[in-house]
């Protein structure tokens, strides 16, 4: 499935994920990670296809609709964000 994460005080990266993570996870595993419009983030050297966010990073992240080719506001299918009340 493909995702919007929004990470703290850097741009929105767009990036696939093989299944939402778990509520207990304490990171995010996302594959092919770029910018919304598809070029390679600055930030990553070249060929990285694998990243690994702490959940600390993460403000929240937007899953789209597989059916759509660009990310818009009505494509977005839920949001998912971690219980940082440690329940």
């Amino acid at each position: 499935m493909r995702v919007i994460l929004h990470v703290l005080n850097e741009e929105a990266v767009l990036a696939d994920l093989d299944e939402l993570p778990d509520p207990k996870d304490n990171c995010i595993v996302v594959r092919n990670p770029r910018k919304r419009d598809g070029k390679p983030l600055s930030m990553l050297a070249e060929g990285v296809e694998t990243v690994i966010y702490p959940w600390s990073r993460i403000t929240y992240v937007e899953v789209l609709d597989e059916a759509s080719s660009t990310p818009s506001a009505d494509s977005i299918v839920s949001f998912f964000r971690e219980d940082s009340h440690g329940d």
